[in-house]
């Protein structure tokens, strides 16, 4: 494991569907955002720094990956 993570508390994203896509966040740790696979918690994580999750955050809201 990731040592930055040692420490995350993770809860469900308000985002995942009811189908079992869950996408589980972190934001508790300083200065990064870790999101990961609910159904793999042992899996990877991506993390990013806070700057870099709000850039992320504010293309989706704006749809830039919408499918």
């Amino acid at each position: 494991m990731n040592e930055r993570l040692a420490h995350a508390l993770w809860r469900k994203s308000t985002y995942s569907s009811a189908n079992g896509n869950c996408v589980e966040v972190a934001t508790n740790l300083p200065a990064i955002i870790a999101v990961r696979d609910s159904k793999n918690p042992d899996g990877p994580a991506l993390i990013f720094d806070s700057r870099s999750w709000s850039a992320f955050l504010a293309d989706v809201r704006a749809g830039e990956y919408a499918l």
